[in-house]
């Protein structure tokens, strides 16, 4: 049975960058974990993409930050900031289908001693 990013991260969060962009931060919960998680690629651009229906060239950014143990990662918003039709003006609660990357169980016996 599959386990998802939660279970990884000690934050998953979402913020503006910028009106007409998202941020989505993941801080992993130590070095270990955050050293396999890149190293094994469980999360690429192809996995943003299929959360956020955009293609994988519309990923901004996805950048590791070893001395955060982070992955940052930016996406056009649909709607820009503060605009008709727009529902979630400071872009926090667009880290949510984050929440939903499955994590191989083989991976997390990988890393069982670290979470």
């Amino acid at each position: 049975m599959d386990d998802s990013l939660m279970k990884l991260a000690k934050v998953i969060r979402s913020k503006n960058a910028g009106p007409f962009a998202l941020t989505i931060d993941i801080l992993f919960k130590n070095k270990p974990i955050y050293d396999s998680v890149k190293e094994a690629e469980l999360i690429t651009e192809q996995t943003i993409a299929s959360l956020y229906d955009i293609q994988p060239d519309d990923v901004l950014e996805f950048v590791f930050f070893d001395n955060a143990n982070a992955l940052k990662i930016t996406i056009p918003r649909f709607h820009p900031s503060g605009s008709a039709g727009e529902r979630d003006t400071y872009g926090a609660q667009q880290y949510v289908p984050m929440l939903t990357v499955p994590i191989p169980d083989e991976f997390l016996e990988k890393v069982r001693a670290h979470i």
